[in-house]
Formats: C-alpha cells, sequence, structure tokens
C-alpha cells in the first residue's frame, strides 16, 4: 500500500471496542516505567523491545500470548505508572484517527503496589481525562469509555462486577472477563453476570476464541453477554453458507463480533488476513467490528488493521465505513451519544 493510501486510511474517523490498556504501552514508556520501578526487560531499546513483543507473541497459543503481559503490568502498579500509560493510550487512539474507543483492563492485575482496586479505577480514569482533554485541545477529538475485567481463571470477578456498577457514572461503560478462555468457561462467574443485569450494566465477554462454539453460546444464553469478544469460532456454526443456531441467533439479533485479525493470527485463532472470518461473516450480515486488541503485543494500530483488510482481503472504503458504523451501533454507551457520533463524525468523515 502506498504511503498516500495509508495517510488516507489513517485520517478516517474510526471506533475501536475490543483494545487492551496492558496491550497497547509505547515501547519507550515502557522502558522509562520498567527503569523506574526496577523491572528487567528484555531489552531497553524501544525498537528491539516492540519486535521482541510481536515476536514473543507469534505463538500461535492464546496462553503464551498472555504471557506477554508480565512486563507491562510490572510497570502499571503505581500512580505514576497508571496516570501516564492511560493519558498517553487516548493521545495514541487519537493520532490513529480514533474518534470513539473502549479501553479495557483488570483492575485486580495492578494493585502489587499497594492500590485498592478502586483506587486503581479513580486513577485510569484521571489519566484518560486528562488524554482527552489534551486530544481536544490539540484538534483531535476521541471520546473514551472504560470496560472493566474479571480475570476468569481467578476468583474476584464479582468484585470487578461491583467495581462496574459503583464507577458506571465516573467513565466505566461496561465489563468483560478475560484470560485463558480454554478451562475456564463464563457460567463459571454467572453470579457477577446476574448482578451486572440488575443493575443495567452491558457487558460483553471473551468467546469463541481459543475454545469454541460452547463458549459462544455459554456466553450468550447463560450468562446474557450483549457482545462476543474475537467470536472467530463462530463458522463453526455455519456450513456452506447455513447458519446454525447459535450463529443465526448472533446474526439476526445483531450481536457485534470483536473481531481482533492480527491478534487472530497471533493466537492460531485464524490462519491469514485473507482468509479471516471477518471478511466471510461480513458478507453474511453479521454485525462485525475490527479491533486491535492490543497495540504494543501484536505490533499493530487500528489504520494497520484497516490498511490488512484493505491490501490482503480486497476491502473497501464503504466496508472500512460499515465496521466502524458496526462498532458505535453496538458501543456501550447511550443511543443518542452513538447516533451523534455516526451523523456528525463518521458518516462525513467518509465522503472523500
Amino acid at each position: 500500500m502506498t504511503a498516500s493510501r495509508i495517510d488516507t486510511i489513517r485520517r478516517l474517523p474510526k471506533a475501536v471496542l475490543h483494545d487492551h490498556l496492558d496491550g497497547g504501552l509505547r515501547p519507550t514508556t515502557l522502558v522509562e516505567l520498567a527503569d523506574a520501578v526496577g523491572h528487567t526487560l528484555p531489552t531497553t531499546d524501544p525498537d528491539e523491545l516492540a519486535a521482541w513483543y510481536y515476536e514473543a507473541a507469534n505463538s500461535g497459543d492464546l496462553v503464551r500470548y498472555i504471557a506477554t503481559f508480565e512486563h507491562t503490568l510490572a510497570v502499571m502498579q503505581t500512580r505514576e505508572g497508571l496516570l501516564r500509560t492511560a493519558e498517553e493510550y487516548v493521545l495514541d487512539l487519537a493520532e490513529d484517527g480514533v474518534v470513539y474507543g473502549e479501553v479495557r483492563y483488570a483492575p485486580e492485575l495492578l494493585v502489587n503496589g499497594g492500590l485498592a482496586l478502586s483506587e486503581v479505577v479513580e486513577t485510569v480514569q484521571e489519566g484518560l481525562a486528562a488524554g482527552m482533554a489534551k486530544a481536544a485541545a490539540q484538534g483531535t477529538p476521541v471520546r473514551v469509555g472504560t470496560l472493566l475485567c474479571g480475570m476468569r481463571m481467578f476468583d474476584r470477578v464479582r468484585e470487578a462486577a461491583d467495581l462496574a456498577v459503583a464507577f458506571r457514572d465516573a467513565g466505566v461503560v461496561g465489563f468483560d472477563i478475560a484470560g485463558a478462555e480454554d478451562g475456564f468457561p463464563p457460567a463459571d462467574h454467572l453470579a457477577a453476570f446476574e448482578h451486572l443485569r440488575v443493575e443495567n450494566v452491558p457487558f460483553t465477554i471473551h468467546a469463541g476464541e481459543a475454545h469454541g462454539l460452547p463458549s459462544i453460546h455459554q456466553a450468550l444464553q447463560v450468562c446474557g453477554a450483549q457482545r462476543i469478544g474475537h467470536g472467530v469460532r463462530i463458522t463453526e456454526d455455519i456450513v456452506d453458507g447455513k447458519l446454525g443456531r447459535v450463529a443465526g441467533w448472533v446474526r439476526d439479533r445483531r450481536i457485534a463480533l470483536e473481531m481482533c485479525p492480527t491478534s487472530n493470527l497471533q493466537t492460531g485463532a485464524a490462519t491469514s488476513i485473507a482468509d479471516h472470518p471477518i471478511t466471510h461473516l461480513r458478507d453474511l450480515g453479521f454485525r462485525v467490528t475490527l479491533n486491535t486488541d492490543n497495540r504494543l503485543v501484536s505490533g499493530t494500530t487500528m489504520t494497520r488493521e484497516m490498511s490488512l483488510l484493505v491490501d490482503e482481503a480486497g476491502w473497501t472504503l464503504d466496508d472500512l465505513r460499515t465496521v466502524t458504523v458496526n462498532s458505535l451501533k453496538s458501543a456501550f454507551i447511550p443511543f443518542d451519544e452513538r447516533a451523534a457520533l455516526i451523523r456528525d463524525v463518521v458518516l462525513p468523515g467518509y465522503e472523500l
């Protein structure tokens, strides 16, 4: 792809629903924060560190992919580390043309420095607010909402759900469970999801990535998820274009699939960009959305994800606009705010 074409895609307004805070640090920031807290990295050269992350994550295994987060989490245990990470997160989205983003993280993984769970959330929100103010002042406004995650293989999911309820009027827009999927079914945390439903807090669930169709079915029909994180293995319920009951439910009820092509290649959930299920599912009428998952770990941006689909899967400007509108239609913010972003920002931005 030519530089001018990449620049055109970079300027397009974008929305991202599936992006982890601890997977998107700037390499330089990671080096500097690690030095400040005395944490040893694989290398202290930012370019080499970025390359190390990308190579280490290309294992074809979700568990090994997740293991690369050891270093980012190590530098996010202090107020200073969280403030800087959150502010830069927003500024990086703005530079990439993102106008709406939802950032997710697990507070329970960020308390080793002595912060309480509530202090973690308050600090991240402070950093995000600072980033949004700076981005607006620079003429690239971006709205960022927070999804709090519970780690599905541990026992603090209900605590994270309680935090989402407590902070739902302070920037937290929803909830998720994350971590190793296979062997840790979402229904293990049914009490947390029932609590969220009672309190009217929307949630998504990582499903259909490392584990197959039963994971998606359970996330939807047992736990009540409003979106599915990844969901690439929904294709197991589609034969010769005919949709099974789970796939039909997802498509017909416009349940968004938070798809992350580069990340899926790294974890072995997909084999290539050209053959990634996002294109086939788009053609079948599913509400697919395009996401980065972890920008440092996957060495990616929304501009890069869009460019790859254009170059390798034949996507057009209309397709990019459609997935952007899809994301905003399924965002966890009020309808009028979603509609305004689509009408006033996204659609005019695609009139090239």
